[in-house]
C-alpha cells in the first residue's frame, strides 16, 4: 500500500522547527512512503524551511483546511493519506499505527483523544469546554448516522488516515475546519470500516489556532444539519 503523509501547514515555522526533526523517515514499508506539505499561503518562512528540509511543498489553490485536504486527495496519487498538522498537538509516535490499520483493511483510521487510554489536553482542567463540545458533536453524529454501527469516539479529530477509494466515494466538499466531521458522518452513512486508537494530545508548541472556539462550534452545528438534509443517499 502506497501511503502519503499530508502535512497541513500555514505559518507554522516555529512549530516545524521543533517537529520536523522528530518525524519518522519516509520510504517503502515504513510509516509512509512520501511526505507532502500543503501550504495555505504562509508568510513566515514556513515553505522555505520545509523545502530546505527536503519536504515537497504544494501551494494551496483555495483557502481553508478542508480545501487543503480535498486538493491533496484529488492531486496526489496514493492508496491512502495520513493527515497531520505539525503544531505539536499530534503524537508522531502514532504514525506506524496508521499503516498497520490501513493494511488490515480499514477505510478510515482516527487517532482518538476521547476513548479509553487516550489523553485530551483538557483532561486536567476542571472546565473542559472544548472536550464537552466535541463529545456533543460525537453523540450527534453517532445517534443520527451511526444507527447500529460501531461508535466513533472522536468524530472531529484531524489526526487521521483515509483511503483514496473511500475519499472518492464520500465526495467531500467542506472547505473549512468541519472537513473531518463531514468525513466521519459520510463514512458512517456509507458503512465504511472505521478504526480508532487512543492518542495523546499535547499542547500546541507556538502560535495560535486558526479555529476560534465559538465560531467554529457554530460551523460544526451547521455542518451536521447540512449532512442531515442530504440524508442517506
Amino acid at each position: 500500500m502506497y501511503i502519503v503523509m499530508c502535512m497541513l501547514v500555514r505559518n507554522e515555522r516555529e512549530c516545524l522547527e521543533a517537529v520536523l526533526p522528530t518525524l519518522p523517515p519516509a520510504g517503502p514499508s515504513l510509516c509512509y512512503d512520501r511526505v507532502v506539505a500543503i501550504d495555505g499561503g504562509s508568510t513566515d518562512g514556513t515553505q522555505q524551511l520545509l523545502e530546505d528540509s527536503g519536504v515537497e511543498v504544494i501551494s494551496q489553490k483555495t483557502r481553508g483546511r478542508g480545501a487543503a485536504i480535498i486538493e491533496a486527495i484529488n492531486f496526489i496519487q496514493a492508496d491512502a493519506y495520513i493527515l497531520f498538522s505539525p503544531d505539536g498537538n499530534e503524537d508522531v509516535k502514532d504514525f506506524p499505527k496508521f499503516r498497520d490499520y490501513l493494511e488490515q483493511g480499514a477505510d478510515l483510521v482516527i487517532a482518538s483523544r476521547m476513548m479509553a487510554g487516550a489523553y485530551n489536553e483538557e483532561d486536567e482542567s476542571f472546565f473542559k469546554f472544548r472536550k464537552w463540545a466535541n463529545l456533543s458533536f460525537n453523540a450527534m453524529a453517532n445517534i443520527y448516522f451511526g444507527r447500529g454501527k460501531p461508535f466513533v469516539s472522536d468524530s472531529i479529530n484531524g489526526y487521521r488516515a483515509i483511503t483514496k477509494s473511500l475519499a472518492n466515494k464520500l465526495s467531500l466538499d467542506a472547505n473549512d475546519y468541519t472537513i473531518e466531521y463531514q468525513m466521519t458522518m459520510r463514512a458512517l452513512k456509507y458503512g465504511a470500516k472505521i478504526i480508532e486508537f487512543p492518542t495523546h494530545e499535547y499542547p500546541r508548541i507556538a502560535g495560535f489556532t486558526g479555529a476560534p472556539s465559538i465560531p467554529t462550534g457554530i460551523r460544526f452545528v451547521k455542518r451536521f444539519f447540512l449532512e442531515v438534509r442530504k440524508g442517506f443517499k
